[in-house]
């Protein structure tokens, strides 16, 4: 296939270099800087955790396996393009989006892998629900730089049924060694993936503090509880089921919820510490880097935009939601609440 990238950060290199090593032709969009840089040294994947790969840890993936392009317009005349991988951040897609509107008519479908629930429908909003196709990622991908990215937990890659291309996708990726799967409803799948996503993810953030120090307070264990409560009962009004995810038992995760305090702390830590590597949660990342954004709006807050058109109540959304915001644009200092778990458990009402 001829495979379009916006693009080489940590997913789009993994999944996009990754084909490429499959054989298939890869164009990447990038800043002009981050071009310049990609031109000399290309994409560097470190992929030896996989068994499958016979013991090479390292793979250089330089021009002309690989393309590296600066605008939509330069990256098009490498085309056509069978599909397009979109793996932005949340806060980065209508910026995006705004870029791409004077080429929709010249673009292929879009393979959307972010997180959230908000994105395959902006997408469609400029392309058309025909070049829509819902995906999502499970492995952990740590990014060391520029295109440069190691593979710390292989899972997989899902990608919804519907679209003329989901099957055609699911071999390529499979053949891949990305490990994919079809999922019949593609809702089902982006949400059990924003169910994980939610986990220590806010409070992680807020307070300082490491996932397995926020699942080691109680109080912090609870809350945790109460968060991924709302969001089962909102995917539930709106007829939504939870389903496993390649190397992700979602729904041993959704049943930890009724389970006791006990028998559900145990496996819901291992979880939230296992499920991102050796990466702080991404809220973290994303606070503490300065760049004033958060991708929460994206995932906390759709619980609560979809609670309020079932009539589900979601506090704990709301309220970290909002917390996490302040803080994101300065409203509050970043140091409002670290390591005070009392204070926003207080201010939670709990």
């Amino acid at each position: 296939m001829k495979i379009l990238s916006f693009g080489a950060g940590a997913i789009g290199t993994y999944i996009g270099g990754s084909l490429a090593l499959a054989g298939h032709e890869l164009v990447f969009i990038e800043t002009p800087q981050a071009v310049e840089y990609l031109q000399t040294l290309g994409l560097k994947l470190n992929l030896g955790l996989d068994e499958r790969r016979k013991g090479q840890a390292e793979f250089q993936l330089q021009r002309p396996t690989v393309h590296f392009c600066s605008s939509i317009e330069e990256a098009l005349n490498h085309g056509p393009f069978d599909v397009a991988i979109f793996a932005l951040k949340s806060f980065d897609t209508q910026a995006a989006l705004e870029g791409m509107r004077s080429y929709a008519g010249s673009l292929p479908p879009v393979l959307c892998l972010q997180n959230g629930i908000d994105n395959e429908p902006a997408i469609a909003g400029l392309l058309g629900e025909g070049k829509v196709i819902y995906g999502t990622v499970t492995s952990a991908v740590g990014r060391r730089g520029i295109g440069d990215i190691i593979l710390e937990k292989l899972r997989g890659v899902g990608v919804g049924a519907g679209h003329p291309l989901s099957e055609r996708l699911v071999e390529a990726l499979d053949g891949a060694f990305l490990n994919a799967k079809l999922f019949a409803k593609p809702a089902d799948m982006k949400w059990s993936k924003m169910l994980t996503n939610l986990l220590a993810n806010p409070t992680s953030a807020i307070l300082n503090m490491t996932a397995a120090e926020v699942f080691a307070h109680d109080g912090l264990y609870r809350l945790e509880i109460d968060q991924l409560s709302e969001c089962l009962a909102v995917m539930k009004a709106h007829g939504i089921g939870v389903v496993d995810l390649p190397g992700t038992p979602v729904r041993a995760l959704a049943l930890a919820t009724r389970l006791p305090t006990w028998l559900s702390k145990p496996f819901l830590s291992k979880a939230a510490g296992a499920g991102r590597g050796a990466k702080m949660p991404s809220f973290h990342i994303d606070l503490h880097s300065g760049r004033g954004k958060s991708e929460i709006s994206y995932l906390h807050g759709a619980v609560v935009r979809a609670g309020q058109k079932a009539g589900v109540p979601t506090p704990v959304s709301r309220l970290l939601t909002e917390t996490l915001l302040a803080m994101t644009a300065g409203e509050l200092p970043l140091d409002a609440f670290s390591h005070q778990p009392e204070k926003l458990l207080n201010r939670l009402g709990k």
